[in-house]
């Protein structure tokens, strides 16, 4: 095969000169040293070749193009037929394959050490490519363990979702070779009141009927739905099919919703009308049954922001190594140097505290249960604050270039609310995380044998613990939530990067974060170790 033919760089009137060319294929993989650090003991063949493949050129540009032709809703066929399909461009198509066929759902449920760990990486490689389409894999993954509460159903639904075969055919699941599984359960009137759920279920000769509207449904294509309805005695939760054997089910969408961003994947508005459904656990206890989904989909929503503040940062550092102002390359500019360093700080304590959690995933014993359920709340609250103001600081190192859609800032930008929103927006975490430290002794526990674990190699971190622990002895007030949960999850964040992080750099993050040498601005830090800091982005490609 020839080389392609170069673009022109000299027009009629000026040459193109000090503008970065673009990266071209990319190695998500070996890109990143700190990835490859904090990811010990993950599934590495797995992870070598996920992030070689959605890194090179042309997955890239399917991420692109996925987000330009956004799904489209066909409610009727010619003759006046409901069909109620969401159809999507093929590139959505090819990065559903890959991420499926990769493991993405599945990795973490096929046995062996490091699953959870594994699939958290393996979130954090598919963000910083084309974050839409995790959404389907990631409920599909969190889905697994919550079919536990049926055996039955998990009989015939588990091999399915845990299949590395991406079936988006429209038939029943009892056909297919592989299945996605979503989850519906918001409503207009209650948002993440769902005990406020108006959706009636019944019983009837032949099983269960829903009737009733759901506000937010992503992935309405998926084979079937995690569904919260009101029965006779209480909130309970029902696997919903979305085609039965000799028909399609009574689900009808409303309407596709126009979101700022996560523009590849379809959300939806959707109802109930008499839709057969399987009871899933206890009737009544139907809160308690999902709850299993909804903390393992938390674990990718703490994972998302650190691979979507990686690939923001990495479009920068490639620009300001590429780029000069002033007779100097940027990245050899001190000002420049030190707002990177302090943006490269929050996407590594995001990636440190993320996998730290995703490892207790993979344990066995009730303290890393214990440790996962408080750790995913603090990890994703943390991060995804931190998320927008770093990939705005990013765009602007690329100045107009940063604004306009030729580069993924804009599309990374657009993202970065979404995680903070999902399965819970900060006030509802943060009072999660009152509550699971006042009905769970083992949580508060664990969060002391961890900051244990780290005394004395930072004096400024102990000097930090103790503040904290001084300011809330117990349990603060309501109102303080936010500020407690933001202490206790930089306090947790910096014991995550002292268990494995450079000195340099964690000295930098306890100093900037915890002992107060820090503005209100990025760059506005005071003196750290830049050129350690910015070594773990890698070299600039």
């Amino acid at each position: 095969m020839t080389a392609p033919v170069p673009p022109r760089s000299r027009q009629f009137s000026h040459e193109v000169y000090n503008q970065p060319e673009g990266r071209g294929d990319l190695d998500l993989w070996q890109g990143d040293p700190t990835l490859r650090h904090f990811a010990k003991g993950a599934k590495e063949e797995v992870l070598s070749a996920y992030g070689a493949a959605m890194g090179q050129a042309e997955m890239r540009e399917a991420g692109v193009e996925a987000n330009r032709h956004t799904p489209e809703l066909h409610l009727f066929d010619r003759s006046g037929r409901r069909l109620d399909e969401v159809h999507y461009h093929p590139a959505y198509h090819r990065l559903m394959t890959l991420g499926i066929g990769s493991g993405y759902s599945a990795i973490a449920w096929e046995g062996g050490d490091a699953g959870h760990q594994t699939h958290a990486a393996m979130v954090y490689l598919a963000s910083q490519v084309e974050p839409g389409h995790c959404c389907p894999m990631t409920m599909t993954y969190a889905a697994v363990p919550a079919l536990a509460a049926n055996a039955e159903l998990a009989k015939l639904w588990q091999p399915k979702l845990v299949s590395r075969n991406y079936d988006p055919s429209i038939r029943p699941v009892t056909w297919k070779a592989g299945a996605t599984l979503g989850m519906a359960m918001t409503e207009k009137q209650g948002g993440s009141d769902v005990r406020a759920n108006s959706t009636r279920a019944e019983r009837t000769a032949d099983g269960w009927r829903l009737t009733g509207h759901k506000w937010f449904c992503s992935a309405p294509m998926s084979d079937g739905f995690l569904t919260l309805a009101q029965s006779d005695t209480g909130l309970s939760c029902f696997l919903v099919p979305r085609w039965l054997e000799d028909r399609r089910n009574g689900i009808q969408i409303q309407r596709l919703k126009e979101k700022l961003g996560n523009r590849a994947n379809a959300s939806s508005e959707i109802e109930y009308h008499g839709a057969f459904a399987h009871l899933l656990g206890e009737e009544g206890r139907g809160v308690q049954t999902i709850i299993e989904m909804v903390h393992h989909t938390r674990l990718d929503t703490a994972m998302a922001p650190a691979g979507l503040m990686r690939a923001a940062l990495a479009e920068a550092h490639h620009w300001c190594a590429h780029r000069s102002a002033f007779q100097r390359r940027l990245i050899d500019q001190p000002l420049m140097r030190q707002v990177l360093a302090d943006l490269t700080l929050d996407w590594l304590g995001a990636l440190a505290l993320g996998m730290r959690v995703a490892r207790a995933f993979d344990g066995k014993t009730d303290a890393d249960r214990a440790f996962a359920r408080i750790g995913v709340a603090l990890a994703k609250f943390l991060s995804n604050k931190r998320c927008g103001p770093v990939i705005g600081e990013a765009m602007e190192a690329l100045g107009g270039m940063g604004y306009v859609d030729d580069t993924p800032l804009p599309m990374l930008y657009r993202e970065a609310p979404l995680n903070g929103i999902w399965e819970g927006s900060g006030n509802v975490i943060c009072l999660d995380i009152l509550r699971t430290l006042a009905r769970d002794p083992l949580a508060a526990e664990v969060l002391q044998a961890e900051f244990a674990s780290v005394r004395g190699l930072n004096g400024r971190f102990d000097q930090a613990l103790e503040a904290h622990l001084t300011r809330w002895p117990g349990q603060p007030e309501e109102a303080e939530a936010r500020w407690f949960a933001e202490s206790l999850a930089q306090l947790l964040t910096a014991s995550a990067l002292l268990q494995g992080a450079e000195g340099a750099v964690t000295d930098a993050y306890v100093a900037t974060r915890l002992a107060g040498e820090r503005g209100q601005v990025a760059g506005a830090i005071g003196a750290v170790d830049t050129e350690a800091i910015l070594t773990m982005l890698g070299p600039a490609d």
